[in-house]
């Protein structure tokens, strides 16, 4: 059996590769904003925390260390490692995708599994233009998101994929 395949019902093989289109730049900053939102707040509270109540200074110095060093870490060195390693590209068979900046996941779905695509777009992807592209499959993994594209390539992409979903054999159970 070759394992390097994936092969849908009635379609050409489909062959495991890396994903060849790298997410818009600016999802750095999403990522940099999502960051400083999470880590950044814990930073704050714990240095304001620290700045009000004396008595506890000597026993919150440590964690608030801890905090700003992770938050430089979510703030400058993960988005860039993110923007390095995330991939995605879409073709008349499958949905390729490559995600994580800790633990890498590479996904491939056939079309035939596919049961919806969706562009999604939270607040701070609203205010930088980007949106996440949903592809929802019948695998018990979940749906792949494509994060960080350029909310036009997003909304192109989904609809591209629903034509081709709707004429690809399958009943995407």
């Amino acid at each position: 059996m070759d394992t390097t395949s994936v092969d849908a019902p009635g379609a050409a093989p489909l062959r495991l590769r890396p994903p060849r289109n790298p997410v818009d730049a600016r999802a750095v900053r999403w990522w940099a904003l999502r960051g400083l939102c999470s880590a950044g707040l814990v930073t704050v509270v714990l240095g304001v925390v620290a700045w009000l109540w004396e008595p506890g200074r000597p026993w919150l110095a440590a964690p608030l260390v801890l905090a700003a060093l992770w938050t430089v870490v979510r703030v400058v060195v993960e988005p860039r490692w993110r923007f390095a390693v995330h991939r995605w590209e879409t073709t008349d068979q499958a949905v390729y995708a490559l995600t994580g900046w800790l633990v890498r996941e590479w996904r491939v779905a056939p079309l035939s599994r596919v049961q919806t695509v969706d562009a999604v777009r939270g607040p701070l992807e609203q205010l930088l233009g980007l949106a996440t592209l949903r592809v929802t499959t019948a695998s018990s993994s979940g749906a792949i998101n494509v994060v960080g594209l350029d909310k036009d390539v997003a909304a192109e992409v989904a609809e591209r994929l629903t034509l081709v979903t709707e004429r690809t054999p399958g009943d995407a159970t």
